[in-house]
Parts: C-alpha cells; sequence; structure tokens
C-alpha cells in the first residue's frame, strides 16, 4: 500500500508550482470575486444573493424573510463560501449610508453610520427593494446567459439584466491581487441622463458623444452621506483617466449662542466615515493640544438627522478651530477613484464616457434578446390562434372528426391530415373546450390575433431598426429616472487648488517653431517685425550644422498641440508647456517634452483648442493620400502617444488640418501641380486607416503642402529660392479626388522646386524661413497676384546653397488670437 502511495508522488519545481498556483489564485479573486462587470456592476456575491433572493420570491410586496434563510439559500445554490462574508454582502446592499440606492429592504438592525455592525443573520430579515426589481427585470425571457452552478444541480445568471448603469450609480469598491477598484456612487437622474444624451446623438446626429457633453451631464459623485465635494479638478481628471483623487468635505456651520460663545455644527459626514472615531479623533487632539479652543464635543444625531456639536471658547476664532480640524481629522476626507471593472472577464481601467458606453452596449444585448424571446411567443400563440379561427370555421367537420376517433391521438392525426393543421395547432384544437364555439369567445379569439400580429410587426421593426431599439431602451430607462430618481445629496463647491498654473497664463499669441534636428521653442509675435518684400531678414535661431527650422505655426498659449510623426502616432501637450525662448536661441530638444521611440521623427503640427462633435482632422501624406477622421477619436492621448494613422514605409504625413466636412481641399506638390477636392468625397474612417489616394503624382513628385479654401481669397506659393506668388483660389475648379490636377506653378532653374503652400488674405503677412535659421517677415499685399502658370517675384534674397525650409501665415496684430487661431484652421 505504501509503495502504491509513493508511486503516485510527483517531483515538480517548487518554484514554478507557486507562480501557476499563485496566478490562478490571483485569477479566481479578479474575475471570480472582488470586481465587479462592467454591465450591472455587482460582485459575484451580490450578484447571487440578488438572484437567490429573486428565486426565493422574496420580492419588495412579499413579507421580509430571515437573513439565515437568504444567506444559506445563496452558499448552498450558488457561492460556496463563507457565510459571513455573504451576509456582509447583504447588509451593505441594505445601508443606505453604504449604498446611495439600497438593493435590499432591511428589517432589524443592519449597523449604524457609527461603525456599529448588523445584528447576527439569525435576528434581521430583508427583501428585494424596488430600485433592485428593475436589476431582475425579464430575467425569465432569456435577457442573460446562464451557467452551471458550482456542482452542476443549478443555474445562474452570468450578469443581470441592470435596467439602470448600477456599477456607477451604487458605485463600488474591492481589493483585487496586485489591483484595486473604487467607484464613487452618483446620481441616478444625471447618469441616466448622460446615457439618454448618447443615444440621442446616435438617433438625431448620427455622432459619437464626447466627454465634454458627459461632464455638463454627470456634475461629479452623489454620496449617500451628502457633504460637499471641493473643486471640479479631481473630478474631471477621474472621469478623462479613470483615475483621480477627489476631495471631500464635512457640511458645517458655526452658530453664536445667547452667552456669546460659538459651536460649530456638523450635519454631514464624507463618505463612509465612522462618526463615532471621528469624534474620538476630535478628543484626541484636544486632549493633546493640537487642536486648541475646543471646551466640549456632544452627539446630537438621531433619526431626523445628523448633529455634531463642537463647543468653542469665547476666545476661540471658529473658522480657525475648523480648519485644524480639516486638515488633522476626517472632516475633510479625500476620495481615490480607480474606475476599474471587468470588461469580458479582464480588468480594465475606464473613464466615464467608455463605461456608459458599455452599458448602453450591454442594454442593447438585452432589449434586443427580450424582444427576440417576445417575438417567438407572440409568432406561437399567433400560430395556435390562427389554427383555432381556421378550426371555428369547419368546426362542425372537426367535431365529426373528432367523434369519429378512437383516441385524442388518432383525432389529432386526422385533423393534420384532413386540414393541415401543425402539431401544436391540432393539440390546441383537441383541447378547446366547448364555450369556445360562442360568438364571444370567437371574438375574443379574433381581437387577440389582431394585436399579436401588431406586436409582432413592431417586435420585428425593432430588431432591424437599432435607432428603434435605442428608443424603446431610452424610453424605458426614462422611466426608471422619473421613477427612482432624486435630487443630488452631496454639493461641489469651490477649491482654491483648482486655480492651477494653466488659469495664470495669460492667452497670448505665439509662434512655435521645430527645427530638422528636432528643437523646439516657442516665441511672440512680436519678435519679428515687418519688412519689405526683397530683404534679407533677420536672425530666428542659432542653428547648428546641417540644422534649420522646418516647422512654424501660430497658435496661442492655452492650445493644444498635437504632434503627428512619423510612425503615424500623434502626441499632445499644451502650447505653454514649450519653453519660451529668445529668438535666437536653439530651443529644447523635443525628446525632452515628448516620449518619442527611437527613429520617430515629428512630421506634422497642429494646434487645437476643443474636441468639437461633428469635426474631423483631415491629413495628407508625402505620397498623394488623404484621410478623413472625426477629431473624438483623438480626445484622449496618452503620453506614449496614439495611432493616427497608417503609412507606408515610404510615406510620411505633411500637413494635418481641422475640418467640419463643408470644405475643399487644396493639395500642392513640389513639381507644381494642384488639386482642388471637396471632403466629401473623402469618407470618415477610424484612426488606425491608411486613406485614399488625394492626387494622383508624377514620379518622384510628392506633396508639400494641404490648404482649405476657407482659410484664404489667394493661394501664396513660394519656391525654395525665394521666390513666390499670389494666385486666386477662384483659379483652382473642384475635381474629383485621385485626379492628376493643374499646373499651379511653374517651375524653372531659377525658382528651384515648391516647398511651402498657405491661403492667405490681403491683412494677412507671411514668414519665410531658411536652412539658415533667418526669418523675414512680409505683407501678403506687397506680393503680386499672378495667374496659375507663372513663378512670381522674388520674396527672399537668399545665398547660394540656402533655400527657403517653410513659410508660416501671420495675420494683423490688432485681431483677438483665440479668433486668429480659430480662423487661421
Amino acid at each position: 500500500m505504501e509503495d502504491n502511495i509513493f508511486d503516485k508522488i510527483q517531483d515538480v519545481d517548487l518554484k514554478k508550482k507557486m507562480e501557476d498556483s499563485y496566478i490562478d489564485y490571483a485569477m479566481s479573486v479578479i474575475a471570480s470575486r472582488a470586481l465587479p462587470d462592467i454591465r450591472d456592476g455587482l460582485k459575484p456575491v451580490q450578484r447571487r444573493i440578488l438572484f437567490s433572493m429573486i428565486e426565493l420570491n422574496n420580492g419588495p410586496d412579499k413579507p421580509h424573510r430571515k437573513c439565515a434563510r437568504i444567506v444559506g439559500d445563496t452558499m448552498g445554490k450558488y457561492h460556496p463560501h463563507g457565510d459571513s462574508s455573504i451576509y456582509g454582502a447583504l447588509v451593505n446592499m441594505a445601508q443606505d449610508w453604504s449604498t446611495r440606492y439600497p438593493l435590499v429592504d432591511g428589517h432589524g438592525n443592519f449597523g449604524s453610520v457609527d461603525g456599529d455592525g448588523a445584528a447576527a443573520m439569525r435576528y434581521t430579515e430583508a427583501r428585494l427593494s424596488k430600485i433592485s426589481m428593475e436589476m431582475l427585470a425579464d430575467i425569465n425571457k432569456d435577457t442573460v446567459d446562464f451557467i452551471p452552478n458550482f456542482d452542476d444541480t443549478e443555474k445562474e445568471p452570468t450578469v443581470l439584466p441592470a435596467r439602470y448603469p448600477n456599477l456607477l450609480v451604487n458605485g463600488t469598491s474591492g481589493i483585487a491581487v496586485g489591483m484595486a477598484t473604487n467607484i464613487p456612487p452618483h446620481n441616478l437622474k444625471e447618469v441616466i441622463g448622460a446615457v439618454v444624451k448618447i443615444i440621442d446623438n446616435i438617433i438625431d446626429f448620427d455622432s459619437e458623444t464626447t466627454m465634454e457633453e458627459v461632464l455638463k451631464i454627470v456634475k461629479g459623485p452623489d454620496f449617500p452621506t451628502g457633504a460637499e465635494i471641493l473643486g471640479t479638478r479631481g473630478i474631471e481628471e477621474a472621469y478623462r483617466t479613470g483615475r483621480g483623487k477627489i476631495r471631500v468635505r464635512a457640511v458645517t456651520n458655526i452658530e453664536t449662542l445667547a452667552n456669546g460663545k460659538s459651536q460649530i455644527i456638523v450635519t454631514e459626514l464624507p463618505y463612509l466615515v465612522n462618526k463615532a472615531r471621528l469624534i474620538e479623533k476630535m478628543a484626541e487632539l484636544v486632549r493633546e493640544k493640537k487642536i486648541d479652543g475646543i471646551t466640549a464635543i456632544s452627539d446630537h444625531s438621531n433619526r431626523e438627522g445628523m448633529r455634531i456639536c463642537i463647543e468653542l471658547r469665547r476666545d476661540a476664532n471658529a473658522n480657525v478651530v475648523l480648519n485644524r480640524l480639516y486638515k488633522h481629522t476626517q472632516l475633510q476626507d479625500t476620495f481615490g477613484v480607480i474606475m476599474l471593472a471587468l470588461v469580458n472577464n479582464e480588468p480594465k481601467v475606464l473613464n466615464l464616457l467608455d463605461m456608459l458606453k458599455f452599458y448602453l452596449t450591454h442594454q442593447e444585448d438585452v432589449v434586443t434578446r427580450r424582444t427576440k424571446y417576445d417575438l417567438n411567443k407572440a409568432e406561437e400563440r399567433a400560430h395556435i390562434l390562427s389554427g383555432l379561427l381556421k378550426a371555428l370555421d369547419y368546426i362542425d367537420q372537426i367535431i365529426k372528426i373528432i367523434r369519429a376517433s378512437a383516441n385524442a391521438q388518432e383525432a389529432k392525426d386526422n385533423l393534420i391530415r384532413e386540414f393541415d393543421f401543425s402539431e401544436v395547432q391540432a393539440q390546441a384544437i383537441v383541447d378547446m373546450r366547448l364555450r369556445a364555439l360562442t360568438g364571444l369567445e370567437r371574438a375574443k379569439l379574433e381581437n387577440e390575433f389582431q394585436e399579436l400580429e401588431i406586436k409582432i410587426r413592431e417586435y420585428k421593426a425593432i430588431l432591424s431598426d437599432r435607432k428603434l431599439l435605442l428608443r424603446v431602451i431610452r424610453t424605458e430607462i426614462l422611466a426608471i429616472s422619473e421613477k427612482y430618481g432624486d435630487d443630488r445629496r452631496t454639493s461641489i463647491g469651490f477649491d482654491a487648488y483648482d486655480i492651477s498654473m494653466e488659469d495664470l497664463i495669460p492667452r497670448e499669441n505665439m509662434v512655435i517653431t521645430m527645427t530638422k534636428l528636432g528643437y523646439i521653442k516657442r516665441m511672440t509675435v512680436d519678435n519679428f517685425r515687418s519688412q519689405n518684400r526683397g530683404g534679407k531678414g533677420i536672425k530666428g535661431m542659432q542653428t547648428i550644422d546641417d540644422d534649420y527650422i522646418e516647422e512654424l505655426l501660430m497658435t496661442t498659449t492655452h492650445h493644444y498641440l498635437m504632434f503627428f510623426t512619423s510612425t503615424g502616432k500623434v502626441y499632445r501637450m499644451k502650447a505653454y508647456e514649450i519653453p519660451e525662448a529668445s529668438r535666437t536661441a536653439r530651443g529644447t530638444a523635443i525628446i525632452n517634452l515628448l516620449q518619442l521611440q527611437p527613429g520617430e521623427k515629428i512630421t506634422a503640427v497642429i494646434p487645437i483648442d476643443q474636441y468639437k462633435k461633428d469635426h474631423y482632422l483631415f491629413m495628407a501624406t508625402k505620397k498623394g493620400l488623404v484621410k478623413k477622421t472625426p477629431i473624438t477619436d483623438y480626445e484622449n492621448v496618452r503620453k506614449t502617444g496614439l495611432a493616427a494613422i497608417v503609412l507606408r514605409d515610404d510615406d510620411e504625413l505633411i500637413e494635418v488640418k481641422f475640418t467640419d466636412n463643408t470644405k475643399d481641399i487644396i493639395l500642392v506638390t513640389k513639381y507644381g501641380q494642384c488639386i482642388r477636392f471637396n471632403e466629401t468625397d473623402v469618407r470618415s474612417t477610424g484612426r488606425v486607416s491608411m486613406g485614399v489616394r488625394g492626387i494622383n503624382l508624377m514620379d518622384h513628385d510628392e506633396v508639400v503642402g494641404m490648404q482649405l479654401n476657407t482659410q484664404g481669397d489667394y493661394l501664396l506659393i513660394v519656391s525654395e529660392h525665394g521666390l513666390g506668388k499670389r494666385t486666386s483660389i477662384g483659379e483652382f475648379t473642384v475635381q474629383n479626388r485621385g485626379g492628376k490636377g493643374v499646373k499651379c506653378y511653374k517651375i524653372m532653374e531659377k525658382t528651384g522646386y515648391v516647398v511651402g503652400v498657405k491661403a492667405v488674405n490681403e491683412e494677412n503677412e507671411v514668414l519665410l524661413i531658411t536652412t539658415e535659421g533667418i526669418i523675414i517677415r512680409i505683407a501678403c499685399a506687397d506680393i503680386s497676384i499672378l495667374g496659375r502658370i507663372t513663378s512670381g517675384v522674388k520674396l527672399m534674397n537668399v545665398a547660394e546653397n540656402i533655400t527657403i525650409a517653410s513659410i508660416a501665415k501671420v495675420r494683423e496684430k490688432k485681431e483677438e488670437p483665440v479668433k486668429e487661431i480659430e480662423e487661421e484652421l
């Protein structure tokens, strides 16, 4: 026998065994215990408790049941873990100071905000709350998947239908292995309002909802204990990134007593703060003389609400004492937001908009499955009714056949053979009672059949039209908002910390320059005085060997700068984050500001103020490809960059424009060719796509610039040897994209190739930059207006072996910077 035991012993690597076992344990905790599902916002234990209660018929219209029965049923059927953990989850769902909209209606001692524990489960009773029925609505209509329980004796749902966004509404917290989640509760009306906004944008505009639109509706967390959130910066950071810190402060007021003394009254505490421990902490600080001026602390809280009285000495400054209490106690607390949830059983940190979209996707699935279920049931019933109505038309013959049959089966077979009934219809006819032969019963059957036909058409319409499906969801979710919604409990106040460095930076017009070797700097426009045409220019920077200014653009300090790279990625930073430098300074290496990868270089930069709905980024590549993508696709740019476009190995991005799908696109090539086409010729595609052909290039030709027809009345074209001209944009007629275009510049030996193009007006000025860093500023009104097939006049005298590197447009200084940049874009 001992030999048999030793035969079963296996030699294994302890390190590998521990690694494998720990991974299994970690995944079990992550997916099956600590983290909520993005769809219903519930952890497995919570979901199983609610499902057990509905299986026990323990609804809000039924008597309360002992919690021990609920816990035992949950543990025995679905959750084979400790009864204390199940009871703890049940109690938490019943506490109105822990859960914003309690899912369980508790009866008995369920603890208190002082930290008192609930009574033993044998004493307390519970039933489902009314709002929890919305979590379980239509669960018997095949709306969610069911799986076998731990011992294959029962079936349990993998997720609940959740007819309102419970994850955001009630929030959650949990510590898994190597990760944790901490999602604050929110106001039901606000969260549903955000879902409705997403639906309305799809139905009315076929457009995506932006984070800005959602932030206007969801003001911030709404804690069950009320209190006040300080400022909006932490809220916005958490909503945009999925992580953030929100400072929450107790609601207090200072009262003056008849004897001249003051007292601080606390009526609301930050979320999850233990009142008893808070009072103990304040008393301890007074005893240790860390806070001076407090003579007594008393708790007068009752069923009417919370009231903590902090009595002060006659000479104490109440505001000073209160500020010290904020600093040293949980009268002011920080809620660390980690919006982590399971998406397809994988933990992911999500922003607010993503959470709402995942919830809406779940509701589309639930309502689709419910509609299919209702359609099948309606068609089955209509099939039976059509058979019964047909039978009533031939009732005498049918009665004769049934009477002549030896048994029920023979009767069914005869009916099927004689009248082509189905098996189901024949069974219904055999089961039909004699009262169905009356005229009244026939009328009822006919009315029911007509109603079913209407319902069947409605169900089929919903299943064939997503917008109709979304309207159904919209109607139902608004009804829930109307029924259960309430006013905000948590106010949002001012926070001095919300005044950032950005708020103190004036909005100024700026010139951003970037060199071929990757040096960038910020300067004011006033650094460059206007010169006459043909001047020599002034020194724009101190270049090093083989370096020159390659990119020059106008923006304001508060605009975002989006940096598009040779590898098809985009990076982003505020213009004021670029160090300001003098006109002759080299600037800062861009790799010190952006996390560029080895070999990655900036090929296009675009300033942008806000991510507007129904606006696009229009891109052009050196090889003549163009692409249009919604600007909202680029709203969340990580520090490590974001994929912007797919490029071939020999191609690169040369220009990006901000458009609204109403503009004409103008492409100009190195060999002096130009094409103008409407941007609607280019359909919108996602970020990770290559685009379509904008212009058919000659061998060795390449695109050097892209402009919009609305950017000016003239097309200013400049060659590498300093010649240029203005040509009316009206001379370039609209063509279909993908053609060869028309001649726009006459290339000669004295001109060199075309290096830049800008759409300008009379009042504009332009900056010309040479490969040596020399910059000249010229009024556009001084540049000749010539036809398409001309070379222009001398704009800048350049020495031998020096060429024009790039050009940029400037407006009159009297124009507002913000307006200037918006018009430029």
